[in-house]
């Protein structure tokens, strides 16, 4: 359908209200998406597992927060909690891309009305951005929480809260980083499927099955595929990412191959957006 395409009836009611651009609609989908995160305007069901991760994580952070206020030097940084949190990030990926995509592609509708056509790219663009957010506030909140805490108990004053964000904007920068990859290769595998079931499972078995892969890898007689061995996990890559960008250990040892690991993420996330691009305009063309 062309930009210039009629508006259709709603109910045998004819729209009447504005007829706004493709950021409106984008802006929409993504609203309807992030809300959908976290079972905002579902059933009580719905809202049982994603409230029951971020409980976890939020308690997490308090008592985090609450030990190392008791604890000054107990070594628990903002992007440690992200990396202890890996498989339940794994599990609400499992359980929101195929809320947010394959009961779309199974029912061959979608759950807003538009007054103009909707491009497979604005779709794209809007269920993984508001993936995206609802991943990092699943981890930036905890961080925020770890925060507030060292903040306001710091005995250094305005400098020690000034260490405290040098910190955490990093963390937030990793968090954005899980989210970024994580939902990119979650929502490419729940387009391919309108049951949610099997979206979910395949989405585990690729974090999962990856895993044993860079156990045995790490454990080859060789220092340098030892040290690349975390490139064969999104988790692990992740964590190899970090542990370069950020200057520091967040969880494996890379050695000089750090760049390594931050083309393979940025390819893996670009890749993964241009098939799910080409997923969608294949199923517009339906």
């Amino acid at each position: 359908m062309s930009e210039t395409g009629v508006i259709h009836d709603i109910g045998y009611q004819r729209y009447t209200g504005p007829r706004l651009g493709r950021g409106a609609a984008i802006l929409a989908l993504y609203g309807h998406g992030l809300r959908a995160a976290f079972g905002l305007g579902r059933s009580a069901k719905a809202k049982i597992f994603p409230w029951l991760v971020a409980g976890i994580a939020l308690l997490i952070a308090v008592i985090i927060a609450a030990i190392k206020s008791q604890i000054p030097d107990f070594d628990f940084g903002y992007v440690d909690i992200d990396n202890q949190l890996s498989w339940m990030i794994i599990f609400f990926v499992a359980i929101l891309a195929p809320a947010l995509v394959s009961r779309d592609i199974r029912s061959n509708t979608l759950p807003l009305y538009f007054s103009r056509p909707l491009r497979a790219a604005d779709y794209v663009i809007a269920k993984f951005l508001a993936m995206v957010t609802a991943v990092w506030l699943l981890l930036g909140v905890p961080q925020f929480i770890m925060f507030l805490g060292a903040a306001f108990t710091t005995d250094k004053g305005l400098s020690g809260v000034w260490h405290e964000i040098k910190d955490l904007v990093p963390g937030w920068g990793y968090s954005l980083l899980w989210a970024l990859l994580f939902t990119s290769i979650g929502l490419l595998v729940a387009s391919l499927t309108g049951k949610q079931a099997f979206a979910a499972g395949g989405i585990v078995a690729i974090f999962l099955m990856t895993t044993p892969v860079v156990a045995v890898l790490a454990q080859l007689p060789s220092s340098a595929a030892n040290k690349m061995a975390g490139l064969a996990s999104p988790n692990t890559l992740v964590q190899g990412f970090g542990t370069w960008a950020l200057g520091g250990q967040t969880g494996i040892d890379v050695g000089r191959y750090g760049p390594i690991y931050g083309i393979e993420a940025v390819c893996l996330i670009a890749a993964s957006l241009l098939l799910l691009l080409a997923r969608y305009r294949k199923v517009a063309a339906l």
